[in-house]
């Protein structure tokens, strides 16, 4: 059976026994770390599949064990924060978080961004009835369905393609339509994302397939 571990680093140790409790019932495996100084070792040594991460940690925060896990490190991290403001967000994903799940939260929601990461990260094999893109051909199809894009639409699509669940900042997004890295506004941003997700819609059984996260950016979502 491969690895199913999850790491849940939080120094709130009823939240962290409660997210053990739902991740179990959904059988995964899980281990808590109530601070932050021995996360990068245990990483190292046992090579969860998944990491729950709170910001706000005793002895090291979780920008900078994210940072640190990183350098060496592909694994998935979820990041648990109650801070809202955009800074903080985008710093993380920066830093190469895959998700965050902002406080308050309901613990079967942590299970479900959970199982929606892992996923992404297993081989992604598209069938007939997925998203394809060819950039050599310039062609998006879904199942047999074919896509006409102008060309700064297709340059949106194709980083947030690559990474699917990976929530892309607007600045990342302008960096790759844009080859003379222009600066525009993100209400720009956002009317060439409108009229992606229109088009997209004609072609995938009116399925929304790019979804928003409030003061972070967009995501591409495939299952």
């Amino acid at each position: 059976m491969e690895n199913n571990q999850i790491l849940i680093v939080e120094d709130e140790l009823k939240l962290a026994s409660l997210l053990a409790d739902y991740l179990q019932n959904a059988q995964y495996q899980t281990h808590c770390i109530h601070e932050g100084l021995s996360v990068v070792d245990w990483v190292k040594a046992h090579q969860p599949s998944a990491i729950v991460l709170d910001i706000m940690l005793p002895g090291k925060d979780g920008m900078e064990i994210c940072r640190e896990i990183r350098a060496f490190s592909d694994v998935p991290i979820l990041m648990l924060t109650a801070r809202v403001e955009e800074i903080d967000r985008l710093l993380g994903l920066e830093l190469g978080a895959d998700d965050y799940i902002c406080k308050p939260f309901s613990p079967r929601e942590v299970v479900a961004r959970v199982k929606a990461v892992l996923r992404r990260v297993k081989p992604n094999k598209y069938t007939e009835n997925k998203l394809v893109i060819n950039e050599d051909k310039f062609e998006v199809c879904y199942g047999e369905n074919s896509l006409n894009l102008t060309a700064v639409e297709f340059q949106l699509l194709v980083p947030l393609y690559k990474e699917p669940g990976r929530i892309f900042s607007r600045d990342q997004l302008m960096n790759c339509m844009y080859a003379d890295h222009r600066i525009v506004s993100d209400r720009t941003i956002d009317s060439h994302v409108k009229k992606l997700r229109k088009k997209l819609a004609t072609i995938s059984d009116e399925k929304d397939l790019i979804h928003s996260v409030y003061g972070v950016g967009y995501k591409l979502v495939l299952d």
